[in-house]
């Protein structure tokens, strides 16, 4: 099997993957999610590992590689640890060298995110040039692909639920509330008010983001990941289509190139 593993700054996912001799096989036999927790330690990484393993009947024994695609630094050497104590495996990171070959338009390659590279390198591997990738995660990223295959940058925004939760942490009598579709823009009900304007406001932002990168560049496909991205879907229909495992799959294609000389 092979192991991915995206590292966010709220959420870790885990992608099991079959291999068939020396391949891997795309679209992943079992998805977990477990809470990036900063402080937490290799062993107690593994333990969760482990036990996910364990009760969907899998074994950490056959795993063969295992490669992460991480936007917290501090972890970098903690799942470094599990994979080599556990797996008795190296770790291959996704970076700006580690890309699946993927063109960078700008010279500040080295800034873009590993998470952002995988779903860049499989936005183009499945469609083509002219991508746009949103990216619902923590913080919203728009990631353009032009029709060359350069990777060209995109924009970065706060994510819907850190939305929620800052107006929260930062106002004396504003509550932390659902991050849902209101039935109207106009609440009546502290709770439906900030529900509105996060949602339609988000919707909103996401959609002006669209159309200035449309005057930009030759837009062929616009697929969205992430969280909450099936929430966006019915009032964005630009969006084409809400891919779950695009970072996962991403991260798979990247090592297949570096490793197997996978051509698209």
């Amino acid at each position: 099997m092979f192991l991915a593993l995206d590292i966010g700054n709220t959420n870790i996912t885990v992608g099991l993957f079959k291999m068939e001799g020396k391949n891997v096989l795309s679209n992943p036999l079992q998805v977990y999610r477990m809470s990036t927790i900063k402080w937490q330690t290799s062993d107690e990484y593994a333990t969760m590992l482990m036990n996910m393993f364990f009760y969907n009947d899998f074994n950490a024994r056959d795993v063969k590689h295992v490669a992460i695609a991480s936007v917290v630094p501090s972890l970098n050497v903690i799942f470094e640890e599990m994979t080599k104590k556990y797996f008795n495996k190296k770790v291959f990171f996704i970076n700006h060298k580690n890309c699946g070959d993927l063109k960078f338009a700008s010279l500040d390659n080295k800034e873009v995110g590993a998470d952002r590279i995988a779903d860049a390198v499989a936005a183009y591997f499945m469609y083509g040039g002219g991508c746009i990738v949103i990216d619902f995660g923590t913080a919203t990223t728009f990631d353009c692909i032009d029709t060359n295959g350069r990777y060209l940058g995109g924009a970065i925004a706060p994510g819907p639920l850190i939305s929620a939760q800052s107006l929260s942490l930062k106002t004396a009598q504003l509550p932390q509330v659902e991050l849902k579709k209101p039935s109207k823009a106009i609440g009546t009900t502290t709770v439906e008010c900030i529900q509105a304007g996060l949602y339609f406001g988000y919707v909103g932002l996401v959609k002006e983001i669209i159309k200035l990168t449309k005057r930009e560049m030759k837009v062929n496909h616009i697929i969205a990941t992430g969280g909450v991205a099936s929430l966006m879907l019915n009032e964005i229909d630009e969006i084409e289509v809400i891919l779950p495992n695009l970072t996962l799959e991403g991260i798979r294609i990247i090592w297949e190139k570096r490793n197997r000389g996978l051509r698209k």
